[in-house]
């Protein structure tokens, strides 16, 4: 005699980077055990992987993963994992008046959002007549990046992906006609101050970011600590 069927619970959400409304379910027991043997296994592109599929499954196919930009991923990801495991999750928060004291702190996963700088723009002035218009670094792109090279490599290699156009006057350079080699050479040629341009671009894109209160137990400081990233929300 065949078993009943069960019946997966439906929410919504809205996507950070469009403010479409899409409908999703929790993981399965399935799926999160694929997901434990990823982080078990600790291999990035393991873990990289398998949050892609989540996404895809959990969305109905509705999303590619692979797609997505990274905060449009973990917010996604956050919300899926809220109603799988549970809407709180506590983490050890490190204190800032001493950084070395932990202190486990509760957070309440349905208020972490994506915030965004104020000053944020996707438009980089490099001189008078030229500037670029740069894209956000998506899970896809993720995968291209090799971990195995020094940090600046990877960073560099993030840079190249995220280049949309390159603009000279009223001529439009888009990036799927420009080499990795000639945009590379075009970001070397930057002076500190050009550069300062694309780095302010990284740090002050939308991200997942929640702000605690978090009290020494040592010393009886209280302050305010900024959570950024999914890993930061996960015990």
């Amino acid at each position: 005699m065949a078993l009943p069927k069960l019946e997966t619970p439906t929410y919504e959400l809205e996507l950070p980077s469009t403010g479409e409304k899409i409908k999703y379910r929790p993981f399965l027991v399935k799926e999160q055990k694929v997901l434990m043997m990823a982080q078990e296994s600790k291999k990035e592109d393991e873990i990289i992987n398998t949050i892609s599929s989540i996404i895809d499954s959990c969305t109905f196919n509705k999303l590619s993963g692979d797609s997505l930009p990274m905060f449009d991923v973990e917010y996604i990801f956050l919300k899926i994992r809220s109603k799988s495991v549970g809407e709180t999750s506590t983490v050890q928060i490190l204190c800032p008046d001493d950084e070395e004291t932990r202190v486990p702190t509760t957070i309440n996963l349905e208020e972490v959002d994506v915030q965004m700088s104020k000053d944020h723009s996707n438009e980089i002035n490099i001189s008078d007549d030229i500037k670029m218009i740069m894209k956000y670094p998506r899970l896809g792109d993720m995968k291209k990046i090799n971990t195995g090279e020094s940090q600046v490599k990877q960073v560099f290699s993030i840079l190249k992906l995220c280049v949309k156009e390159i603009h000279h006057g009223e001529t439009i350079y888009n990036s799927v006609d420009i080499s990795d080699k000639d945009i590379e050479e075009f970001v070397d040629n930057f002076t500190t101050s050009q550069f300062e341009g694309v780095t302010n671009f990284f740090d002050s894109m939308p991200k997942l970011r929640h702000t605690v209160m978090v009290t020494n137990p040592k010393t009886n400081v209280q302050s305010e600590v900024t959570l950024e990233g999914m890993q930061s929300f996960l015990a």
